[in-house]
């Protein structure tokens, strides 16, 4: 079977294929590059089953959004400090030997980005939590707003139907 896949691989003309066109990088250097991304960035469900588990989540979860946007949904436990007062505030507010996961609106938006690259320019360890708020809202977990706590139902598309695990 593994030839025939191999001879079928080689068949396709990968000069007008736009995915192959740029062949897969070898196998070692994908494994060096996505491990290095699982060391940058953590997932939706990872943080809040870590949140959710007993005891020392391990990490600080960094909200760097506006105050208006913190208003309007946040995750349960977050830290707010908007990016731009990460140089003045964060030494006040974090413990430097304690992890930071920073997010923002979502993936549309860079601003977790730009707090996670302030905070390890401070020296702080740092992953940026993908999807970011939106997807935490997409995926039923629990937020809160102005107004109290709240949750919506999970997005079908984000998180799969009666189940805590997606799987991955």
């Amino acid at each position: 079977m593994t030839s025939q896949l191999t001879a079928t691989a080689t068949a396709i003309d990968t000069a007008s294929n736009p995915v192959l066109r740029v062949p897969p990088a070898a196998p070692a250097a994908a494994a060096a590059y996505f491990g290095a991304s699982l060391a940058f960035h953590a997932d939706v469900s990872d943080v809040a089953a870590a949140l959710a588990a007993d005891g020392d989540p391990g990490f600080v979860l960094l909200d760097s959004r506006s105050t208006a946007s913190w208003d309007q949904g946040h995750v349960p436990g977050a830290l707010h400090l908007p990016t731009a007062l990460i140089a003045e505030q964060a030494r006040d507010l974090l413990d430097p030997a304690v992890p930071v996961v920073t997010y923002c609106w979502g993936p549309g938006c860079n601003g977790a980005t730009r707090a996670a690259l302030a905070l390890a320019e401070l020296g702080y360890q740092v992953k940026e939590m993908l999807g970011g708020f939106e997807y935490w809202a997409r995926e039923g977990f629990e937020f809160e707003t102005w107004q109290g706590r709240a949750r919506r139902t999970a997005d079908p598309l984000t998180a799969p139907d009666e189940s805590d695990d997606c799987g991955c």
